[in-house]
Parts: structure tokens; sequence; C-alpha cells
């Protein structure tokens, strides 16, 4: 019997293969006053802090699209790098940053406008560099977190790269020095050479989510890099080698998750930052994370 000729396909399947990690959920960074938190992360950049878990003073959830920050109170944390957030409305973002000077005058806070973003500091020193809305560069979304970048040693994206494609079983690419390994639909993890000298690592962590939870943990356990067996739904790992030499290449905390979880995917509410007391219009405090349909 005669093989039927395949069906025309005018589609680059590829190009929507996600790989083995499914979500970049949040990032994790301790912080010693929760007001200050409350008036960079909420007043400032807009963010929405979660109504429903961790509402207390000891920690709090920040909302931002599908993903969030987590912001238990502690010593402070600071990542070697930049969290990238897209958000609607350059003017209103500014506005809102310029009204926390004084609230924030004394700490590391500040906010700077380049051609194509806002760079800004949180009160304890992290990088938060945020971008508008722009679907050739980052998706359909107006609100979300669309790269993780860490600063690495020189000479360490190709074994950086190798680390997600071979552990995680995920699509990651090293060029120019620069790795970027996708962690969820539109997201990554990107890692920029720098001769700077690099802080040490002070336990901040980022969340991800696999689809095969068991294999990527065999391979990294029988390397010796589990660091915590977390409950039956997540572990971690400290540091990424080469799979190659097995040389540490750079040290950052991951909380590694399963489909399983009960928080996999849970539904995020997100205000609409532009809405206040004195526009007020009933229907409007809800932001969509994405664009509407063409």
């Amino acid at each position: 019997m005669r093989k039927p000729d395949p069906l025309p396909n005018p589609f680059d399947r590829v190009a929507e293969s996600l790989g083995n990690v499914v979500e970049l959920q949040h990032m994790n960074v301790r912080v010693p006053d929760q007001i200050a938190a409350t008036n960079f992360y909420i007043s400032g950049l807009g963010l929405t802090r979660d109504p429903y878990l961790m509402t207390g003073t000891d920690n709090m959830w920040a909302n931002v699209g599908i993903s969030q920050f987590h912001l238990p109170a502690g010593a402070p944390q600071v990542v070697r790098g930049t969290t990238a957030l897209v958000l609607p409305d350059r003017a209103a973002l500014l506005h809102r940053l310029s009204r926390q000077r004084k609230g924030l005058d004394g700490s590391c806070f500040s906010f700077r406008e380049t051609e194509d973003a806002v760079e800004a500091t949180c009160p304890w020193g992290n990088r938060i560099r945020i971008h508008a809305p722009d679907a050739e560069r980052f998706g359909r979304i107006t609100l979300g977190m669309p790269y993780v970048e860490f600063d690495v040693p020189p000479g360490s994206t190709p074994g950086i790269a190798r680390f997600y494609r071979e552990f995680l079983r995920t699509p990651a690419t090293a060029e120019g020095g620069v790795a970027r390994a996708l962690v969820a639909n539109g997201q990554y993890l990107v890692f920029r050479e720098t001769d700077a000298a690099l802080p040490e690592f002070d336990g901040h962590h980022i969340q991800i989510t696999l689809a095969d939870f068991g294999g990527p943990h065999a391979r990294l356990a029988e390397a010796g890099l589990i660091s915590e067996e977390s409950s039956p739904w997540q572990y971690r790992f400290l540091d990424i080698v080469d799979p190659e030499s097995g040389a540490a290449l750079f040290r950052v905390e991951h909380e590694v998750r399963s489909m399983t979880h009960p928080l996999y995917a849970r539904p995020l509410i997100n205000r609409n930052a532009l809405v206040s007391n004195a526009n007020y219009m009933p229907g409007h405090e809800a932001w969509a994370a994405a664009m509407p349909p063409e």
C-alpha cells in the first residue's frame, strides 16, 4: 500500500516546542522591611499583592501576570543580575516611582529611563528592568516577567546552556557570551558574561516547574547536585555545572516543582494600576495580562 503524501504544513512546529520546563513562577528575595517593599513593588511598580496567600507581615507575594515576587522578611538578598518585567504605560510607571522617593529616601532605591526600558533599583539593590508590552519581543503579554538575567563569569555560558539542555531537557543556546534557556512559554533565564567581580551567593532563588519531574531529578542526584528533598512535589538544587567537565559554573538556587504540585498554574489576580480613587470607574479594577484577540 502506497504511503500517503504528507499534508502541506505552513507552520514551524519546532518553534512551538517548550521543552521540559513549563513554568517560571517566582523570584524569591528576602527583604528586611515589608513597608518599604510595599512602597516599591506595589505602590511604585504597580504590582498586586496576592490577596489569598502570605497576607501577614512576615512575607508578601507580589503578582506580575502569571509570575510572582516572593518577599519574605529577613536579611536582604540581592540577585546577581536583573529581573525583567513587562508593564503597561511608561508615563504612569514613572509617576508612581517618583512618588516613592520620599518614603524610600536613604535606601538604594533609584530609577532612570533608557531608550527601551525603565531601569529601577529596589531599596536593597535588586535591579529591575521594565519594558513596555511588545508582541514581537515578548509575545502578547501586557504584564509579566519575560526573563531573569544573571551576571556570570567569562567563558561560562556554553557550559550553562549544556546544563539546561542535558540536565533539565529544555532548549538553551549560547552565543556571544550570552546563554538563554527557555523556562516557560515566552519566558527565559538569561546568563550574560561579565568581567566584573561577582558577590558571594546569598541564598535567593527562582522557582520553575517541570513536565518530566523525575528524569532531571535522577540526573541531578547522580551528579550530587540535589540540595533539598522538600516534598513529594518539590526539590531544590544550587549549582549549575558543565555536563562535560563537571565544573561548577554558577550558583543560584532552583526550587523545582512538578505539575502535580498544588500551586501549579494557580490563577493570579492582577489589578489595573492605572485606576485610583481619583479616576475610578466600575469594572476596570482588574488588568488582563495578555493583549486582546486580534
